[in-house]
């Protein structure tokens, strides 16, 4: 079990340094153990020599099923504490870096003061949710998910709409159509390994999509929405984002007869047929809070 548990730390960090430090030792015990696993078990689990760790087909199967057999663990305490009045064991909850910190973690606080036997973590991250290296009970995800195999429920509304502060409007102008974008500097978000410079408008039925450009790039949603303020340039950012700068007036909303698709926030969680009370009850925590938190009046088409 110890094993099942280390392996999947390593395999959940994107290098052998990060899961040394996750694990509170150095990076030379990390490899040794992590090479007395494969000797054990006669596999090579993970690539050597790649810039970020890299699972073989074999560490890939070792991941999956450990996880599988730490989850029944899990759900097997659980279902003798479900006898009591507390939720027990521990929640792992991700979430992206901006909405992970302005609204999951204060959710994620009052469950835990609320379930004081309950061990809570909650891990933020810039990096696109990888669902074949699981190391959450919920992610909170903004837009369609990347994985089918995953439940998933809708917490709330929310799509992404470009904007820019009057100032910058006043002079440079406001634009009218889609291609005016092209006249005008676009700051562009680069995160997730995403295409960031490619903004979509439209819906499933008549999409459309634009390439801009402009002199500022950042993959911290903050530092580029503080660059609009400054009126510097159009950003296209998510309403729960730049919600209150609209109702403020400090950012305008531009093309508002142009609708944008949907990038709706929703919590992921596993496939398998027993939902844990911890997860369940937390998502509902979610699904409660959210939208009071990011409650969209200003929302256009």
């Amino acid at each position: 079990m110890d094993d099942l548990w280390f392996f999947q730390v390593v395999a959940s960090n994107e290098t052998l340094t990060a899961a040394s430090r996750e694990l509170g030792c150095s990076l030379s015990v990390v490899s040794k153990r992590l090479s007395a696993l494969e000797q054990r078990l006669d596999a090579r689990l993970v690539q050597r020599g790649a810039r970020r760790l890299v699972l073989t087909s074999e560490g890939e199967q070792y991941a999956a099923r450990s996880r599988t057999i730490l989850d029944q663990v899990r759900d097997l305490e659980e279902s003798l504490a479900d006898r009591s009045a507390h939720l027990r064991g521990s929640l792992t909850v991700e979430a992206t870096l901006g909405l992970g910190r302005a609204h999951v973690a204060p959710l994620v606080g009052e469950f835990g003061a609320a379930h004081p036997h309950l061990r809570v973590q909650l891990q933020t991250s810039a990096l696109p949710l990888r669902p074949h290296r699981r190391t959450f009970d919920v992610a909170v995800h903004v837009g369609p998910p990347p994985d089918s195999s995953l439940r998933m429920r809708r917490l709330a509304a929310n799509r992404r709409v470009p904007c820019a502060a009057p100032g910058y409007l006043a002079e440079r102008g406001v634009p009218r159509t889609i291609d005016d974008l092209a006249d005008h500097n676009c700051i562009v978000l680069r995160e997730k390994e995403s295409d960031y410079a490619l903004w979509r408008f439209g819906d499933t039925a008549h999409p459309r999509q634009v390439r801009v450009h402009g002199d500022l790039a950042s993959n911290d949603g903050d530092v580029v929405t503080d660059w609009a303020l400054q009126g510097r340039g159009v950003i296209m950012r998510s309403e729960w984002h730049v919600g209150p700068h609209l109702e403020s007036g400090d950012l305008v909303r531009v093309l508002p007869h142009c609708p944008t698709p949907a990038a709706d926030i929703y919590a992921l969680h596993g496939g398998n047929e027993h939902v844990p009370l911890r997860v369940s009850r937390f998502i509902e925590h979610l699904a409660a809070g959210l939208p009071q938190r990011i409650r969209c009046p200003w929302t256009g088409p």
